[in-house]
């Protein structure tokens, strides 16, 4: 992640490893559960525009928002946050 900086403020121009980790978490989990991010925005107190730019791993999503998301989707904080398991090869496979 690269920052600018403008005068007093920085500002972020890329998205960090974590929040695309997010996103793609949030996103297979919204759709394995066949929700529409109005209903998960509904769900979580949030605006629909924002739960579409965490899914963009737009935002550096607070604490809160992670927990009230998760709520929302029904799954733990740790869920959302979890690298992806590599599937196994099968016994005796061949590289």
């Amino acid at each position: 992640m690269s920052v600018v900086n403008t005068g007093c403020m920085q500002k972020q121009t890329q998205k960090s490893d974590a929040q695309l980790l997010f996103a793609r978490n949030m996103k297979r989990i919204r759709l394995d559960k066949k929700l529409t991010q109005e209903k998960v925005a509904e769900a979580a107190g949030l605006h629909p525009n924002y739960i579409s730019s965490v899914e963009r791993g737009e935002r550096n999503i607070s604490i809160g928002n992670i927990e009230r998301i998760s709520h929302a989707l029904g799954v733990s904080m740790t869920d959302l946050l979890a690298e992806p398991e590599k599937p196994r090869k099968p016994r005796g496979a061949t590289p």
